[in-house]
């Protein structure tokens, strides 16, 4: 049976996901959710939440699905402790410490890995379940193909999402809103820069970052004989009557197993812009996916059936069987809800009929009257001694009463094994200053002076060192150097991948930089060491010393810290930080430049977008694929200031070379060696300073 889970960014959305038939709800509670600026809920109104919920047998998934500091991890542990306590059903987590955090104090709550982790491939999945997560929402630039690959091979639950807002970037790699504002998507306070307006080469009111809602109603069937597991709805941010249409319509598609176009009426006036796609779960990825919202006024007649629909009153929801007595000894009715839980209201003593007794049916037609509740009556069984009456009132009593103690029942907090977490444990990393590592992403970058250069390691796009087995080797017999494999591999990519590992490590690579969970396993299984990047979202002493578990050669950490936060961090692991170059902001599915031109060059040339401020925003191949990985215009550089960098305690710092020529990398490695004072102009001190909201 597929599950239908619906958001609630608020009580009064929550009522309309449970009224218009959600199976499960995700929610956030205080600071630890993906969706700062919904109302969300306090501990009180949680409790109330899942109460309301689990009386009308709905279930409820708590989003803790953002990055968390050290310092809110006590904050964090204490809603973990109170949500599980109070009866959650389940944890939607990003960050991996809390995935720690969360096994550690509630075992027995299930952990659901949120879209947030950026898992888009079996090994991901697999890594996944390996660390106690027993469900895992899925990439939402995952084809039809890919996700059926997934779900019949994964010892673990899948959930998709099936509507609403997509994001350019994948979930859990955008820093663009960060970057430029300081308001950080991975800690639920995404400005939604994707939805500005930009132009190629120079500013054009076009939106070639906006994406038209997700929509893959038609496909439940499809995703149903998958063995996909819960159909998720987006819209934590949306009003309460765009919960109710979009719930009931995906309840409906779900009972009968059709769409009309009525259906599809209520989801284009519930929210769209300019339309709805399903292009990457049908592989059509193209510029037809893009759209903006278009102001219109809101239809009264719709707004005011969506409101009915949970304000009107209660849907039954609960099957209820009752058994009605009424005999010689007495009066009772018992009511049993799904679970087989048992309630019992005695009345009283029956009197000798005068003139029409009581019948089976006719108390039977009594007793069933459940109007007004959440309970829907599926059967009652009788039993009526002849001759006797009992007073409708006290029947209707009985029931009430019967009802008022199953809810009670079904909202009672059930005892939970909760467990203290354990500390977190202390590395101290090196004193001194850090080693160099540089990475490039193009032949060129690979000057006569860097490769003079004395460094920890050299970073080289996988692709590069397998084009050119020469290089290779020099590189090799140079010192060490590392791999660099694309941060999105799908599953269909591995064996090319995998191949490429295997004739690398033959021809003596034995490093390898990953920055995602996908990765891990294949490198390892090549018989390489796993360098962690950027993309693993590292942002505390938890997350690192899960990297530890994972036996990581190294891990960079999060640019969205500041330096006290990466100071005081456990290094657990050799701790790497980038302090020069232009870092990623998205990583898409999409080609840009092919978005731009119709054709694929990327691999000929770079582009670059251009906002309505002037600032641009360089775009270049995420490896030798066609996806695209946008770039922030002013570079990141730390050069001048590498006495501060001495002080965190780290193993190496890095260069990261991505549009610059030969000519300016050599400046930027005599800038290294020669620092001069930072141009405010042309570079950045990025996060590490100001940190993030």
């Amino acid at each position: 049976m597929l599950e239908l889970l619906a958001p609630a960014g608020s009580m009064e959305a929550l009522r309309a996901a449970v009224q218009n038939g959600a199976d499960a709800v995700y929610l956030g509670c205080g600071a630890f959710n993906a969706r700062q600026s919904a109302k969300n809920f306090t501990p009180q109104t949680l409790v109330d939440a899942i109460k309301y919920c689990h009386v009308r047998g709905v279930q409820v998934h708590l989003t803790l699905n953002t990055l968390v500091s050290d310092r809110e991890m006590t904050e964090a542990a204490e809603l973990i402790r109170y949500a599980a306590q109070n009866n959650i059903d389940a944890f939607i987590v990003q960050d991996l410490g809390v995935v720690q955090l969360c096994r550690q104090i509630a075992p027995g709550v299930p952990i659901h890995g949120s879209t947030q982790m950026t898992v888009h491939s079996l090994p991901g999945v697999l890594l996944c379940a390996a660390m106690g997560i027993k469900r895992v929402v899925l990439s939402r630039e995952l084809s039809r193909e890919e996700i059926r690959y997934i779900c019949a091979n994964s010892p673990i639950e899948i959930e998709v999402f099936v509507h609403g807002a997509l994001c350019m970037c994948y979930s859990g790699q955008c820093y663009m809103s960060a970057m430029i504002g300081g308001r950080s998507g991975n800690r639920g306070r995404c400005a939604q820069p994707c939805r500005q307006s930009y132009g190629y080469t120079h500013w054009q009111e076009k939106y070639p970052l906006s994406l038209k809602d997700n929509c893959l109603i038609p496909y439940l069937r499809e995703l149903q004989e998958m063995g996909v597991v819960s159909l998720k709805l987006e819209g934590r941010m949306k009003r309460a009557e765009y919960v109710a249409t979009v719930t009931a319509v995906y309840r409906k598609a779900l009972d009968e197993m059709t769409v009309t176009k009525p259906m599809m009426d209520a989801l284009y006036a519930a929210f769209n812009r300019q339309g709805f796609t399903d292009g990457y779960y049908t592989s059509r990825v193209d510029t037809k996916m893009f759209g903006v919202r278009q102001e219109n006024d809101d239809d009264g007649k719709w707004l005011q059936a969506a409101r009915q629909s949970y304000e009107a009153g209660e849907t039954p929801l609960v099957d209820i069987r009752f058994q009605a007595m009424v005999t010689v000894d007495g009066s009772c009715v018992i009511a049993t809800d799904p679970e087989g839980r048992t309630c019992r209201s005695d009345g009283p003593v029956p009197e000798r009929a005068q003139n029409i007794s009581l019948t089976g049916a006719m108390l039977a037609q009594r007793v069933s009257k459940t109007g007004g509740t959440p309970y829907r009556c599926v059967e009652v069984r009788t039993r009526v001694d002849p001759g006797l009456i009992i007073s409708a009132s006290a029947i209707n009593a009985m029931r009430r009463d019967v009802l008022n103690q199953l809810t009670a029942i079904r909202a009672r907090r059930e005892e939970q094994v909760l467990r203290k977490p354990k500390p977190v444990p202390e590395y101290k990393g090196p004193s001194g200053l850090p080693g160099l590592t540089i990475q490039v992403t193009s032949r060129e970058q690979l000057t006569p002076m860097l490769l003079d250069l004395e460094t920890t390691l050299l970073y080289v796009p996988i692709h590069i060192l397998l084009a050119d087995g020469e290089l290779c080797a020099r590189l090799v017999q140079r010192g060490r150097v590392a791999a660099v494999l694309p941060r999105i591999v799908h599953d269909g990519e591995l064996p090319r991948i995998k191949k490429s590992l295997e004739v690398l490590r033959a021809a003596g690579v034995r490093d390898a930089l990953v920055g995602n969970l996908g990765l891990i396993a294949p490198v390892r299984e090549a018989g390489m060491r796993v360098h962690g990047d950027f993309g693993l979202n590292v942002f505390n002493s938890a997350s690192m010393n899960v990297m530890r578990s994972l036996e990581m050669a190294s891990a960079t950490v999060s640019f969205e810290m500041t330096l006290p936060q990466i100071r005081d961090m456990s290094k657990a692991v050799n701790a790497e930080l980038i302090a020069y170059g232009r870092l990623p902001l998205m990583v898409t599915e999409h080609c840009l430049i092919h978005n731009k031109t119709n054709e694929c060059t990327c691999h000929l040339k770079a582009t670059r977008l251009i906002d309505k401020t002037g600032a641009e925003f360089p775009v270049i191949r995420d490896g030798d694929s066609c996806r695209s990985v946008l770039l922030n215009g002013k570079k990141l550089s730390w050069l001048d200031r590498q006495d501060d960098l001495a002080k965190l305690g780290l193993w190496a710092t890095r260069l990261y070379f991505t549009t610059e020529n030969s000519k300016e990398v050599d400046r930027v490695l005599n800038d290294y060696m020669n620092p001069e004072p930072l141009d405010p102009g042309a570079c950045t001190r990025g996060l590490y300073l100001r940190g993030v909201e």
